[in-house]
């Protein structure tokens, strides 16, 4: 399979433990558990231990639990894993991440307890699209995947949300449109076109063809340098607070 017809720039080849790997959208992932990251670090007392639990518990129920509902729910990424395996990964997994929360709720404010609540029912309407898919566009991505988790840790740290908690959430949602906006077009390039073909014509005179990668290329090199930006900036954060 080449590089452009893969499903996504980060898809394996399909088989084995490589659609683990893939199911996992890495640097989707690593680039929002990022959030979890810096909502932590803006709190007034970084608190290391409720760190940790927040980030465990925002890769399984959205690392892993959102990912697997999504792969159940039409096969985007086309692995081979079996609908019974990826049921069984959504409910540990997001069982998990709410036990986590519960512990955590338990160490600092019950009000945390609703953000666990509502963490799963996204997770689970979401990616499964849910009521019609109505919660499944833009507006809803960017803040249940981009504000939600910073807001999230910020509160678990801090047992209160401040005005910077509020505009760090405000950057996460506006960075995680711009991932969407970067996105979409990629993947229906890659996921449902079946021929991509035309010119596109210069004012020089000169031609160049189109192609899937002239309509993937560039996108997915902003998306990858976007997912490294935030992650360079979540662990500068939490360095700073640690050291």
């Amino acid at each position: 399979m080449s590089e452009t017809a893969r499903p996504a720039f980060y898809a394996l080849a399909p088989g084995g433990w490589r659609d683990y790997v893939t199911l996992l959208h890495p640097p989707y992932t690593l680039w929002h558990l990022s959030y979890v990251a810096i909502g932590a670090a803006l709190a007034p007392h970084f608190r290391g231990g409720i760190f940790g639990l927040a980030l465990l518990a925002f890769f399984l129920g959205m690392g892993v639990a959102a990912h697997a509902l999504d792969e159940l729910h039409g096969r985007p990424l086309e692995t081979r894993i079996g609908r019974g395996t990826l049921m069984a990964l959504a409910t540990v997994s997001l069982a998990g991440a709410a036990a986590i929360g519960v512990v955590a709720a338990v160490q600092t404010s019950l009000w945390l307890l609703a953000f666990v609540a509502l963490g799963a029912f996204i997770a689970v309407a979401y990616n499964l699209e849910l009521f019609g898919g109505r919660l499944h566009g833009d507006p809803w991505f960017s803040l249940a995947w981009g504000a939600f988790p910073l807001l999230t840790a910020y509160f678990a740290t801090a047992e209160t949300v401040r005005a910077e908690a509020i505009l760090g959430a405000a950057f996460a949602a506006l960075l995680s449109h711009a991932q969407r906006r970067l996105s979409t077009p990629v993947r229906m390039a890659r996921r449902r076109a079946t021929d991509v073909s035309g010119r596109i014509e210069l004012s020089d005179g000169t031609s160049l063809p189109i192609t899937r990668e002239t309509l993937t290329g560039e996108a997915e090199r902003a998306l990858r340098a976007l997912a490294a930006s935030v992650t360079a900036l979540a662990l500068a954060l939490v360095l700073m607070r640690v050291t």
